[in-house]
């Protein structure tokens, strides 16, 4: 089976819709395409939970279906939005001084896609 991280560093909305759309097209076709939110990315959370947000559904599509691996926890302190992280019950990560070690995917066999 195809195994797949999304790195995401880009806090740009228009950039992460297609993490989100590719994280939900994998999962449907049996594959794993999991998301880490790293840099600016992680300032989307607060974002995306507002129901007007056009991020809102396929945000809520990929939580349920739990493809988001975690956020960067040094990003997330640095960002000021460990909270809203929190409070979504996303994973702060960060074995590589604060932040997610792309090896540890690779050594269990993920193909790492950055955004």
């Amino acid at each position: 089976m195809e195994k797949v991280i999304f790195f995401a560093f880009r806090g740009d909305p228009l950039c992460f819709i297609h993490v989100l759309l590719n994280s939900l097209d994998l999962d449907a076709r049996g594959m794993e395409g999991k998301i880490i939110l790293e840099g600016e990315a992680v300032k989307l959370v607060p974002e995306m939970t507002q129901s007007g947000h056009f991020l809102n559904n396929l945000y809520t599509k990929v939580k349920k279906k739990g493809l988001i691996i975690g956020a960067c926890k040094a990003c997330s302190n640095k960002l000021k939005v460990v909270q809203p992280i929190e409070d979504e019950q996303i994973a702060l990560i960060g074995e590589m001084s604060g932040h997610p070690a792309m090896s540890k995917y690779i050594e269990k066999g993920y193909r790492i896609l950055t955004f």
